[in-house]
């Protein structure tokens, strides 16, 4: 059993456990749809088609149906056969652009870049590191050494002063100056 199906299966249980709880009278039909997350009239049609064709009424009739904007099969083929013919190398961005301009295209860049990528024709883009990623500690003292200034009036009457300081990798405890 499919997760959606498992889904749907949890979804028809719950339905029935509110119903008999309306039948018994000891819910609203205001109450019973809150808790299915549903309008009253979405309620009042379940309910109905539940009882004339009993758990199979609910079942959502669109599983396993194409979606009805679904791109057309002919015109994804068409894009393809265009960009290995013509445009091979093309960024799928820049190839998105002239097939607008010079095919009269209409599908997106999305739906374009998805086709091409799971046809074969072109490669996904490899994933881009997390911004500032940690990286391991250098394992030898020594080996690696950060270092910082700044420029401060440190001492009350003098001219302003550097302070530099050096930071171990490995062990992140400051270096003394030699």
């Amino acid at each position: 059993m499919g997760w959606a199906a498992m889904l749907e299966r949890i979804g028809i249980m719950r339905f029935e456990e509110l119903l008999q709880g309306w039948e018994k009278g000891g819910l609203s039909h205001a109450e019973a749809a809150v808790a299915l997350g549903v309008s009253e009239r979405t309620l009042r049609r379940w309910r109905q088609r539940y009882e004339e064709d009993g758990a199979d009424g609910l079942v959502d009739r669109r599983v396993g149906e194409p979606s009805p904007r679904r791109a057309p099969e002919d015109e994804l083929e068409r894009m393809r056969a265009l960009y290995q013919r013509d445009y091979q190398g093309f960024t799928i961005k820049h190839f998105h652009e002239k097939l607008a301009k010079r095919h009269d295209y209409k599908l997106g860049y999305t739906t374009t870049r998805i086709y091409l990528q799971k046809t074969g024709a072109v490669q996904p883009a490899p994933r881009r590191g997390a911004h500032r990623r940690k990286r391991p500690r250098r394992p030898m003292r020594g080996m690696l050494l950060h270092q910082d200034g700044s420029k401060h009036a440190w001492l009350a009457d003098q001219p302003a002063l550097d302070l530099i300081i050096t930071m171990d990798d490995a062990t992140r405890s400051p270096r003394k100056a030699r």
